[in-house]
C-alpha cells in the first residue's frame, strides 16, 4: 500500500513512518519543518525518510495513486492563549481543511490525529467518546474543528483522540522529555501546580498500532479514544523514573498553566470491542524505553 504521512518528522508521525516502512509499504513522507521546535530534532527523526517539506496550508498533497492518508501534522501544545492562536488556526484548522479537501476529491482514506484535550475537564471518568466536549484552551478547540470538518465533508475519515502519548523522540518540551533531561544533566524541572493532576499515559507503540489499524480496518466516520492503561500521577511518574534512572530530580513547583485539565483517562471500549486494540505497554516499562532513549542522547556528543 502506498500511504501520505503528514508530520512525519514529528514524534509520533516519525514512528508512523518508520513502522509502516518496516512492513512493506510505501511511505510519502511530508512535513513543514516548523521552528516550534529545533527542526534538527525533526530532522533527525525523519532519518531514512524521503522527506517532502510542504506547508500544507499553501500546498495541495498529490494524492495520486495513494490508498491513505495519515494526517498528524499540526501545531501541539495547550498553552496556547494569546499571539500564538493564529499558528494553530492556520497550522490545524487550515491545513487540515485542505487536506480533507483533496482527500475527499480524490475519495482517500484518512485517519487523523485529534486530541484528548476536546474533553476538557470531562464529565466523567473515564471518558467514552460519546461525552460532550468542552475544551478549555484553543488547542482543544482546532482539534474539534477538525473533527467536525471531517464529519462536514462527509468523507472517509476516521478521527483518534490521543491520550498524552510519550516515549523516545519525543518533542523537548513535553513533561517526560524534559523530566529525563533534567536527570541526565542535574538540571531542575518545573511542574505546573501540586503534580497530583493525572493523566492516561500512551506509550508511542502502542499509538503507532492503533493508528495503522484504524486505517485497514475502521468503519468510515468513527472517533476512537486512544489512551493507556495507567493512569498516574505527575508525581508518581516523576518518582518511577527517579527509580529507572537511580538518580534524585530536582522539582520545582508553578502556578497551574491555563488550559492545564486536572485529570485524563480513556475509556478505550469501543476500539477496543471493533479493532481488537488495548494498550500493551505498561508505564513502568515505557517509562524504561523513554529513560533509556533520552540518557543516551544527552550522553551523545
Amino acid at each position: 500500500m502506498r500511504y501520505v504521512v503528514t508530520g512525519a518528522a514529528g514524534f509520533i508521525g516519525s514512528h508512523l513512518a518508520d513502522t509502516l516502512l518496516e512492513s512493506g509499504h510505501e511511505v510519502v513522507a511530508v512535513d513543514c519543518l516548523t521552528d516550534y521546535y529545533d527542526p534538527a530534532e525533526k530532522e533527525e527523526n525523519a532519518r531514512g525518510l524521503d522527506l517532502l517539506r510542504i506547508d500544507l496550508a499553501e500546498v495541495p498533497l498529490d494524492l495520486d495513486g495513494v490508498d491513505g492518508v495519515f494526517h498528524l501534522a499540526g501545531q501541539p501544545g495547550v498553552r496556547s492563549f494569546g499571539e500564538a492562536f493564529p499558528l494553530y488556526l492556520r497550522r490545524n484548522v487550515l491545513a487540515t481543511q485542505r487536506v480533507f479537501d483533496t482527500a475527499a476529491a480524490a475519495r482517500v482514506r484518512v485517519v487523523f490525529a485529534s486530541s484528548s484535550s476536546v474533553y476538557g475537564e470531562a464529565e466523567r471518568y473515564p471518558t467514552p467518546e460519546d461525552t460532550v466536549p468542552h475544551p478549555i484552551s484553543p488547542y482543544g478547540i482546532t482539534k474539534l474543528a477538525c473533527e467536525q470538518l471531517a464529519r462536514a465533508y462527509g468523507l472517509d475519515a476516521v478521527g483518534l483522540r490521543y491520550f498524552t502519548v510519550y516515549g523516545p523522540r519525543q518533542r523537548p518540551d513535553m513533561l517526560f522529555r524534559r523530566i529525563c533531561d533534567a536527570l541526565a544533566t542535574g538540571g531542575t524541572i518545573e511542574i505546573y501546580g501540586t503534580g497530583e493532576q493525572s493523566r492516561s499515559f500512551t506509550e508511542v507503540g502502542d499509538v503507532v498500532a492503533a493508528t495503522i489499524a484504524a486505517m485497514e480496518r475502521a468503519p468510515a466516520g468513527v472517533l476512537y479514544n486512544v489512551g493507556g492503561g495507567d493512569e498516574a500521577s505527575l508525581l508518581e511518574a516523576i518518582a518511577l523514573l527517579e527509580e529507572i534512572s537511580g538518580r534524585p530530580l530536582d522539582v520545582r513547583h508553578v502556578d497551574r498553566a491555563r488550559g492545564d485539565v486536572r485529570r485524563t483517562k480513556a475509556d478505550v471500549t469501543r476500539i477496543r470491542e471493533v479493532l481488537s486494540w488495548e494498550p500493551a505497554v505498561t508505564l513502568p516499562r515505557g517509562l524504561e524505553r523513554m529513560w533509556s532513549w533520552a540518557s543516551a542522547r544527552v550522553a551523545t556528543p
